[in-house]
């Protein structure tokens, strides 16, 4: 197919189109409004591009992202570093902090188990967090993995793994309906799935 577009402009579309959930026409309105920014911003929003992937990287304890040393849950005093939140992704921990009723700290994952996308235990951050659990004093692992079948499966592995340790290993309650994202769900499914977890 012929294209109406300049090779550049082209390769912009096709960059917006290669991220999740953008399609060919929302690609094209983005690349149109970000043509139409004025040079300076245009510059800007490249360079913040340019920055978050020098600079952001995996906290060394509980793998959320981070710009520093730790992340600002791990290096914060006034958390409860007994309790361990394990989720999926780093965006699952601002679903959870959104609700403002956990004071723990997280683990994340970085995926999920799932076998048809030849996603197993070595892709996934298990061996940290059980590091973790050997080296500090925890209480409580809460598995906080979306309630449908990879994040099932994948609570299930991980408090196989977790038993012999003696700690005590929690699933959310599923105020958050099973097949959903954790992303998704409101401050009050939030605080009803924290409050209503269950032993493992």
């Amino acid at each position: 197919m012929p294209s109406f577009f300049p090779p550049s402009f082209e390769t912009l579309i096709d960059r917006f189109a290669s991220l999740p959930g953008v399609g060919k026409k929302s690609a094209q309105r983005l690349a149109f409004h970000v043509l139409s920014l004025p040079a300076g911003e245009a510059e800007a929003f490249a360079q913040a591009i340019l920055d978050c992937r020098q600079k952001v990287h995996t906290c060394p304890v509980c793998q959320n992202l981070t710009d520093g040393t730790l992340c600002a849950i791990c290096k914060n005093e006034r958390r409860d570093h007994s309790q361990i939140c394990v989720v999926s992704e780093p965006r699952d921990v601002a679903s959870i902090e959104r609700s403002r009723e956990y004071n723990g700290v997280y683990h994340v994952l970085h995926g999920v188990l799932s076998p048809m996308n030849r996603v197993g235990p070595d892709d996934l951050r298990i061996r940290e967090l059980l590091e973790r659990v050997g080296k500090e004093e925890v209480s409580e692992i809460i598995m906080a993995t979306n309630p449908d079948t990879e994040g099932d499966a994948t609570a299930m592995y991980l408090s196989r793994l977790l038993k012999p340790f003696g700690v005590k290993v929690t699933r959310l309650a599923y105020g958050i309906p099973v097949g959903s994202n954790l992303e998704f769900a409101d401050d009050a499914t939030m605080l009803r799935a924290l409050e209503g977890r269950r032993e493992m």
